[in-house]
């Protein structure tokens, strides 16, 4: 459960910090609720691959997939194992 919510996080700080986007929680509809427009969108993938070295494919651009925090984070999570770890020093 740590590992989902350290995931959760970073993925909430890439949407405040990098695309200034303001989710209310992990579970708000991205798109019902407008918070990712096309644009939005495709600068989102572009800072998934960043942040966890993922490279997402045609096959994996599910909107399902990408409708909250938490299925960003489900989605990253099944592709990246390692995603959720705290970072070594």
């Amino acid at each position: 459960m740590a590992k989902a919510a350290l995931l959760e996080t970073r993925i909430a700080q890439l949407f405040s910090g990098v695309l200034h986007i303001d989710v209310p929680s992990i579970d708000t509809d991205l798109f019902e609720t407008g918070a990712l427009d096309s644009l939005a969108f495709v600068e989102l993938l572009v800072q998934i691959e960043r942040e966890f070295g993922l490279t997402t494919s045609v096959d994996d651009l599910d909107i399902e997939h990408f409708r909250s925090i938490a299925r960003i984070a489900e989605f990253v999570a099944t592709r990246v194992p390692t995603a959720g770890m705290p970072a070594r020093g």
